[in-house]
């Protein structure tokens, strides 16, 4: 069986090697057997795992997600209603993102009519909006939800 070392995993799959050893450290990746010298030597299957992560990742799972969905692809023989329930929370939050956007994209697009970038700064009307109008709903579930990637 052909095995890799870090950099050669790395470089195959296209990844930091310190993403790479931060995903051990999370357990995302599981911890390879090491050479007699102490080396890491990845299986093979540590790439389709690496991939596996990588996708995931692209379609906006969390390292946490990851691992669970990892975790529940051990279980080969029971039945998947636990990754469609995982995909289906996951088409919510999208939704509801992309709602957000819209309304951030609506009233960006409203404060922009307010000037032609002709006035004063201490005059801009778009400033003052900023400085004066409370902000909608759907602007602070952003703010408070962007940082929660892991």
């Amino acid at each position: 069986m052909r095995t890799f070392t870090i950099g050669e995993l790395a470089q195959k799959c296209d990844i930091n090697l310190e993403t790479l050893r931060y995903y051990e450290r999370v357990g995302i990746m599981l911890p390879p057997p090491r050479s007699q010298s102490g080396h890491r030597e990845y299986p093979e299957s540590s790439a389709d795992r690496l991939v596996f992560i990588r996708r995931a990742q692209s379609l906006g799972f969390t390292l946490t997600e990851i691992k669970e969905l990892l975790e529940l692809k051990r279980n080969e023989d029971e039945h998947c209603s636990d990754v469609v329930h995982s995909i289906d929370a996951k088409l919510q939050e999208i939704e509801t993102k992309i709602l957000d956007l819209r309304a951030i994209r609506r009233a960006l697009t409203t404060m922009k009519k307010l000037c032609q970038g002709d006035c004063l700064m201490g005059d801009c009307p778009i400033l003052e909006n900023l400085e004066h109008a409370s902000p909608n709903k759907s602007t602070r579930r952003i703010k408070r939800t962007s940082g929660n990637k892991a």
